[in-house]
């Protein structure tokens, strides 16, 4: 029992479980019918997902100190007590069932997944991968 930490739309690992999106936007160009058969996601999560300002300020992020400040600001969106509730309680599921977060981003060093990565951790979450 885990949560992985994957790039939506890449093939499902073994045992991956569900599969929940934490973006802001759906898939462009696929019928949500085909979302969880193309390896999207199977449940749309876009509450762990940057607000849409910070979306932008990541996607414009060119130097190392833009995108310091890119994870401050979504750490900071993070720590309000819904968002935190909704970490705590993805971190306790991680004991008991095997599911993954995602974004859609190429690289996870330059997404909010590794920061949601950090966020599970730091709230002891079993995380594989």
């Amino acid at each position: 029992m885990a949560v992985r930490i994957v790039r939506l739309g890449s093939p499902r690992a073994d045992g991956e479980g569900l599969r929940i999106g934490t973006v802001r936007r759906p898939p462009r160009g696929v019928p949500k019918a085909e979302f969880a058969a193309r390896d999207y996601y199977d449940v749309w999560f876009p509450n762990l997902s940057p607000s849409a300002a910070l979306v932008a300020e990541a996607q414009a992020a060119q130097s190392d100190r833009d995108w310091a400040g890119f994870r401050r600001k979504f750490r900071a969106e993070m720590s309000a007590p819904e968002a935190s509730r909704e970490l705590d309680l993805l971190a306790a599921l991680s004991h008991h069932a095997s599911f993954s977060v995602g974004c859609y981003c190429e690289s996870e060093a330059r997404c909010h997944r590794s920061v949601l990565r950090e966020l599970l951790a730091e709230r002891g979450a079993e995380i594989a991968g």
